[in-house]
């Protein structure tokens, strides 16, 4: 079920109603208390009570705005019933003690966030004794350590909402965590989800997210790191430009997607800090166009419910931390109801993505953007990172060559050969007959230069890969140097292309297909694109391998080029054009010598043209 849409989201008025439309579904929901939210049966890593909390929690990122934008809800007087009965050790739907590390501490930030924003709504309706009640439950913040990452924020939320509304907290554990947060910052804006941690978007929806909330409502308070956070964030969007389409689509990259349209609320909250970086035309835009494309989508149930998935409902893609509730976190991006009427952001004309350049090189984040400006393509070329995690699906997530707003990227529904595997823009490796692929999981080297980005990995002790992308649009260029000690089965994977109906395939059964110079080539279009691939060197056959369902995160079913190759002990080089184009009704463009005329500095790269006249690799 998609949410409907009749009115153009392009006023205050229509945020507010989309708004309306995503939380109505919700009343039939509460518990007779209101402190708990089931929205389903589908478990989590955590007791279902926790998780229904949870899903109270969440809705509150968008309720709070509104409410302090001088709107209401019919739902408000459940929410205050909710707190008295959760946080009542006498009732039954008491959200109980916590523990270290628990999912409640995460939780507990929307709270202190309301305390400081809307103490009318939320604390002064309270009697005396109810207020002793949620301060207690919510101090327990201050009593047990959350993770060493993006969750010192929750700590740092809660403790200047109890400061704002004049309650007792805790300033040294408040300073300390502000002081860990500001270890985790990289450069140009960037930060690692803690020492060592991936760059992905909880950049944008957490790091600078709660670190504008600070800005803004610690101004007075902390002018120098409230000025500190604003300057990071304005850092940070000239590359987070580069990750959304035209049409609003944002690049799915990492974990925790089902939080789906948190992705614009970072414009949200630069809009909210009022951080004068990008004319507050283009703000509004980027969050509205990003809204529209995501109410383009499945992305609710039956009942209305916003379902754990990506672009349709998929438990598949899911982490092991997503309960039914948890996609609520995509109400952060309603922040700018928060703004009256006549802010400059809701009076000024929504504006077009600014011009970009072709290439964004994004060093902290180990990625290179590439924009296609006929299709809006955009797509994200990986060296891969030095670490790992422990999160569900790290590689598909992670480390894949590339990622795309066109066609996103598939995770593994199983382990057993490539139609379950679905390794789309991955080098997969098996020992000979074995038909269990390995894939990187971290690097032992990387580096960019230019559109060149170079990673060192080994799928075993003694099988050693380096691998180079040459980034672009619509072809770019793989190429490995594997030396190994065991023979292997090699399948590498273009994009994966979605299909329902129509399809077409080449080459047809028994012929080579028109424009395609290798042997090893292969490819597809349908009414979502056309991908295809095609060897350069090394591969000896290319097939159209068809995923089992539900492994991609856009669409349900999907294609997938694949290029194979027998290794024997020894040293291999494979290298490979792959080519990707989501428009509808595109068609397949033969690669042209000037595509792979490339030259990577001291390890000369040579690919003068496929078409047989020279190919020459030198890899040091």
């Amino acid at each position: 079920m998609k949410v409907t849409v009749d009115h153009p989201l392009r006023t205050r008025s229509d945020m507010v109603k989309v708004l309306e439309e995503l939380v109505r579904p919700l009343r039939p929901f509460y518990s007779e208390g209101g402190a708990r939210l089931a929205l389903g049966k589908s478990g989590v890593s955590y007791p279902a009570a926790v998780a229904e909390m949870e899903g109270f929690s969440r809705v509150l990122w968008g309720l709070v705005p509104l409410l302090a934008g001088g709107g209401t809800s019919e739902l408000w007087e459940v929410v205050l019933n909710g707190i008295r009965c959760g946080t009542n050790p006498e009732h039954e739907e008491y959200w109980g003690e916590v523990g270290d590390y628990d999912q409640r501490l995460v939780e507990m930030a929307v709270f202190g966030y309301a305390l400081a924003l809307i103490p009318e709504h939320i604390w002064e309706p309270l009697h005396p004794e109810e207020r002793e009640r949620l301060y207690r439950w919510l101090n327990q913040m201050n009593q047990h350590p959350c993770y060493d990452c993006n969750w010192l924020f929750f700590n740092v939320l809660v403790n200047v909402g109890f400061r704002k509304a004049g309650l007792p907290y805790d300033a040294e554990q408040l300073e300390r965590n502000l002081a860990r947060l500001d270890a985790f910052y990289l450069e140009d804006g960037w930060y690692s989800d803690g020492i060592g941690g991936h760059s992905d978007y909880y950049v944008p929806f957490a790091f600078h997210y709660y670190g504008l909330l600070y800005a803004r409502m610690m101004e007075e308070e902390d002018p120098k790191r409230s000025q500190v956070f604003k300057e990071r964030a304005a850092a940070f969007a000239g590359d987070f430009l580069a990750w959304f389409a035209p049409d609003g689509a944002a690049l799915p990259y990492g974990r925790s997607l089902a939080y789906r349209f948190a992705q614009s609320a970072f414009w949200s909250a630069l809009a909210y800090a009022e951080v004068d970086v990008l004319p507050v035309g283009v703000l509004k835009g980027l969050v509205l166009r990003n809204l529209r494309w995501w109410f383009n989508r499945p992305i609710c149930n039956s009942d209305g419910l916003l379902t754990v998935g990506y672009a349709y409902p998929n438990l598949v893609m899911a982490e092991n931390y997503n309960s039914p509730g948890s996609p609520y976190w995509a109400l952060k991006a309603f922040l700018p109801l928060a703004l009256p009427e006549d802010h400059p952001f809701w009076t000024a004309e929504e504006l077009p993505l600014p011009e970009l350049p072709a290439l964004s090189i994004q060093r902290p984040a180990h990625l290179v953007l590439a924009r296609d400006p006929a299709s809006g393509h955009v797509a994200a070329f990986n060296t891969g990172h030095r670490g790992t995690n422990e999160h569900t699906h790290t590689s598909a997530k992670y480390e894949k060559f590339v990622y795309s707003t066109g066609f996103g990227f598939s995770v593994p529904r199983a382990e057993w050969g490539l139609s379950q595997g679905a390794y789309d823009s991955m080098l997969a490796l098996s020992e000979r007959g074995d038909n269990l692929y390995r894939v990187r999981r971290q690097n032992l080297d990387v580096s960019i230069r230019d559109n060149v980005l170079y990673a060192l990995w080994k799928p075993w002790s003694d099988v050693e890969v380096r691998t180079w992308i040459v980034a672009g649009l619509p072809w770019h260029v793989r190429i490995h140097r594997i030396a190994t000690a065991r023979p292997l089965d090699a399948a590498e994977g273009g994009f994966a292309l979605g299909v329902e109906t129509e399809l077409t395939e080449w080459p047809e059964a028994g012929r080579k297909a028109v424009g395609l110079a290798a042997e090893a080539a292969v490819g597809a279009a349908s009414p979502w694109g056309v991908s295809g691939m095609q060897s350069l060197l090394g591969y000896q056959t290319a097939e159209l391998i068809r995923p089992n369902a539900n492994t991609h995160i856009l669409y349900p079913r999907t294609v997938l080029p694949t290029l194979q190759a027998s290794l024997e002990p020894g040293v291999h080089v494979l290298a490979a054009a792959v080519y990707g184009d989501p428009s509808p009704g595109a068609a397949w463009q033969p690669v042209s010598p000037d595509t792979l005329n490339v030259v990577f500095g001291e390890r000369e790269i040579v690919l003068t043209t496929c078409e047989g006249n020279e190919i020459r690799i030198e890899l040091q």
